[in-house]
């Protein structure tokens, strides 16, 4: 897989932009709302602790075999930022990459079809890039995140880890199409977290 300088990826309400710590003073603010840390635990972040966070993640994964890959969301319309996205690669011994991702949408953004939009678009661009798969871990019972994690194409599998349903897609088939980013999806709202990132 080809795990150069992240890119941003475009949609069409949707311009993932690649993290940065000039973003965290307004991120502070999208994800500030409790409630979205009720399936990930945690609580929110200051927008100090949430540059030092960031500048930690945009340092780089200190694991040789990974790669962190983040994304602001900004919604075109509106000019603001609205949630992330994140993709965990790591490199297996035969060479393979498999991605793990995540999403969170802020509330007052949740309903809109946002974190569908945005996963669709990360997981197509991960296949583009060659990723083996493509994984994200979902509470049980949080149904959003899994009606997002289906509209990025990912199924549930009897895996289980802290509780969480692994969601994962199949194989690349030599010459399969990978889908669009456009459109909207089925539900928005946060999904689990990447646990190799710092906290």
């Amino acid at each position: 897989m080809d795990t150069g300088d992240i890119e941003a990826i475009g949609t069409g309400r949707l311009v993932l932009e690649p993290l940065a710590v000039a973003h965290a003073d307004e991120m502070a603010g999208v994800l500030g709302d409790p409630a979205l840390h009720a399936f990930i635990g945690g609580a929110p972040l200051s927008a100090r602790d949430l540059r030092a966070r960031y500048e930690r993640l945009t340092a780089g994964c200190p694991d040789p075999a990974g790669t962190w890959w983040n994304w602001v969301i900004r919604l075109r319309a509106e000019g603001c930022l609205v949630g992330t996205v994140q993709a965990t690669l790591t490199v297996s011994g035969s060479g393979s990459t498999t991605a793990e991702v995540a999403w969170v949408v802020g509330t007052p953004w949740q309903g809109r079809g946002i974190a569908s939009e945005a996963a669709r678009a990360l997981v197509g661009r991960l296949r583009e890039r060659g990723a083996a798969a493509v994984r994200a871990h979902v509470h049980p019972d949080h149904a959003a995140s899994a009606a997002v994690a289906a509209a990025a194409g990912l199924s549930p599998t009897e895996h289980r880890h802290d509780g969480e349903v692994r969601w994962e897609t199949g194989p690349v088939r030599p010459g399969a199409r990978t889908a669009p980013g456009g459109g909207s999806g089925r539900a928005s709202g946060p999904a689990g977290r990447v646990r190799p990132a710092p906290e």
